[in-house]
């Protein structure tokens, strides 16, 4: 799926040495399907890895990907690009900006991927994880946030400004979202 050149994966390897043990690498796509959609990689902590990830396996590290976006990333490949002054990472992914998302999804099916595409990989940069729960009759999405997300005191604000204002943009009939979550402030939350 992500063909990476040698002298990339040698890199990831050196980049990854120098991160607590476990730590290894996290591929995601923000705005899939859109005009503006950019591939980007993060560093990935053991404790983000989710249930909803695969795992892809290279030389001596692995790579997560939400399988919600994997069909973004078909034919896609990162490389390393070496001058003078530097060292960059490649990412291309020709299918990234293509609007592949089947009209036969419910609404429910393409909010969920729109979460694990959209938002979840900028909340798990924090430990954090945002679910839809349902969408009631009268279209409201009920959400339900976990790990550094759950009892943080910007919750209000992650709501208001990042899920809300994403979800009413990008879905139309959606008419507001409620946080359905039973906040506990701890170790885990954020702030």
């Amino acid at each position: 799926m992500i063909k990476i050149s040698d002298e990339a994966q040698n890199y990831f390897v050196s980049l990854l040495s120098k991160e607590p043990i476990g730590t290894q690498i996290r591929v995601f796509v923000v705005n899939p399907g859109m005009e503006n959609a950019e591939c980007r990689v993060a560093y990935c902590a053991e404790d983000e890895i989710d249930e909803c990830d695969v795992k892809l396996e290279y030389h001596n590290f692995c790579i997560y990907v939400n399988k919600s976006i994997i069909p973004f990333l078909k034919n896609s490949n990162i490389d390393l690009v070496v001058d003078k002054l530097s060292k960059q990472l490649t990412f291309k992914a020709p299918y990234a900006r293509k609007n592949i998302m089947h009209k036969k999804h419910s609404i429910a099916e393409k909010i969920k991927n729109f979460l694990n595409s959209e938002i979840n990989p900028q909340l798990s940069l924090h430990g954090g994880k945002v679910n839809l729960i349902n969408i009631s009759e009268d279209n409201i999405a009920l959400i339900e946030f976990s790990g550094g997300c759950n009892g943080c005191s910007m919750i209000g604000i992650t709501l208001k400004e990042m899920v809300e204002k994403k979800i009413l943009s990008f879905f139309p009939e959606i008419t507001k979202v409620i946080d359905q979550t039973q906040h506990l402030h701890g170790n885990h939350s954020f702030y």
